[in-house]
């Protein structure tokens, strides 16, 4: 089985390593998510499973029973961040086909449906949000966010249709509630809890969704050599202090409450960035995510705070906008109970754990009962060319869905 999987992740990233300098770009719905998708295809016809591919480019792989069963589905996704690693969405979907093929091979009889699915574009890496494929499959798309562009100005429609699809018709990728029973993810963790606790893989209790808010600060261009100091409206200056405060006040957060915090300034856009003008105005991306919705919005509200000091201190102006602001998802109690009860039939230990990164799972989870497991991957490293996770931890993978897979599929016949 290690040998398979090492193989398949190597054809799904067109590579015959794992492992190089420059990582593996593939956004969402360009030719290179596409031409990885192909090969997942082409790996669940020669297991057997039936292909389809529904309106938002979303493929099922499907191992058909006769009944009529909800079916019990698992799954994640192929594209990437640019230059990031080989494992981040692939090892979800290459170990889904490797518990299929563990199950095929040991003769398995399920008496429901089983699911492999590939969503599309679930990196926000592109057009700043993230999980397109799984928000339209769990009708949770908003069609208005198709006029978003990337950085070479292709907005979402545009590049949806260029893999073929049509925008207005995405929506139509929404399935009816009673067509899965329960959805599992698998994910590589991007961290390194799960080593730390002594364990051997992670079973997620709850997705810690983001606030995101964007920080203009406005200030006055001037010459930098002939502006004294004292009469400058630096922006840079004036954003220097709000990216150390963000960073102290998650720190003392972290202390004040037991449910974790984390806060970042992770883009900073200044202009008119010329050598000898003083910087007119800056707009810095902050990202707050926790879950506990509570906590997260108690960091918003002190970055508002002191946007108001820093503004009288600097004698700049400031607007804080709110992007995004989902709430956390918890998940389904029952399905983290079994994926626990996975870990002991197979003898591998579980740590209960948040995940701090968002997946495709926490849409999934709004319309049908989901769970998420993490593997340990190395050094904690993801969206990065090192990013890696052992054939020892993949196969324990395997066996962790194959056996959730047998527990969920046994009952279709009690309804």
């Amino acid at each position: 089985m290690k040998n398979w999987l090492i193989e398949q992740l190597m054809r799904l990233n067109m590579s015959d390593t794992l492992v190089r300098p420059e990582g593996f770009t593939r956004e969402g719905y360009t030719d290179e998510e596409t031409a990885a998708i192909a090969v997942f295809k082409a790996i669940a016809e020669e297991l057997g499973l039936q292909v389809t591919e529904d309106a938002a480019g979303n493929v099922l792989a499907r191992w058909e029973v006769e009944g009529g069963a909800a079916a019990v589905a698992t799954g994640s996704h192929l594209d990437t961040v640019p230059n990031g690693g080989a494992f981040d969405g692939a090892a979800g979907v290459v170990c889904g086909l490797g518990a299929v093929k563990l199950l095929k091979e040991a003769d398995y009889r399920p008496e429901r449906p089983i699911e492999v699915i590939c969503f599309r574009a679930e990196e926000s890496s592109r057009f700043g949000v993230s999980t397109l494929g799984s928000k339209a499959m769990s009708g949770l798309l908003d069609p208005a966010i198709g006029s978003l562009e990337d950085q070479d100005g292709i907005t979402i429609e545009q590049a949806v249709l260029s893999q073929g699809y049509n925008w207005q018709d995405m929506v139509a990728a929404k399935r009816k509630t009673e067509q899965l029973k329960c959805f599992v993810e698998l994910h590589i963790e991007q961290g390194l809890r799960i080593i730390q606790h002594h364990k051997n893989y992670g079973v997620v209790q709850a997705v810690a969704c983001p606030i995101r808010l964007s920080v203009t600060i406005a200030g006055k261009a001037g010459h930098t050599g002939t502006t004294p100091m004292d009469q400058r409206q630096d922006a840079l200056v004036a954003v220097a202090p709000l990216i150390s405060f963000v960073r102290e006040t998650a720190l003392q957060l972290n202390d004040a409450y037991e449910t974790a915090l984390v806060a970042t300034v992770s883009k900073l856009v200044a202009s008119p960035n010329s050598m000898n003008v003083i910087p007119q105005s800056v707009t810095a991306g902050i990202d707050i995510r926790s879950v506990d919705d509570a906590l997260k919005m108690k960091m918003a509200d002190a970055i508002r705070t002191e946007c108001k000091r820093i503004e009288d201190a600097f004698r700049v102006t400031i607007a804080v906008d709110v992007l995004v602001d989902n709430p956390s998802i918890a998940l389904d109690e029952k399905v983290a109970n079994s994926l626990n009860e996975a870990g002991d039939h197979e003898a591998y230990l579980a740590h209960r754990m948040d995940s701090g990164a968002g997946h495709d799972v926490m849409n999934m989870a709004q319309v049908w009962p989901s769970g998420l497991i993490f593997i340990p991957c190395k050094d904690g490293l993801s969206h990065h060319p090192d990013e890696y996770a052992t054939p020892d931890d993949l196969k324990m993978g395997v066996e962790l869905l194959a056996r959730f897979l047998v527990e969920a599929t046994q009952d279709a016949r009690k309804g």
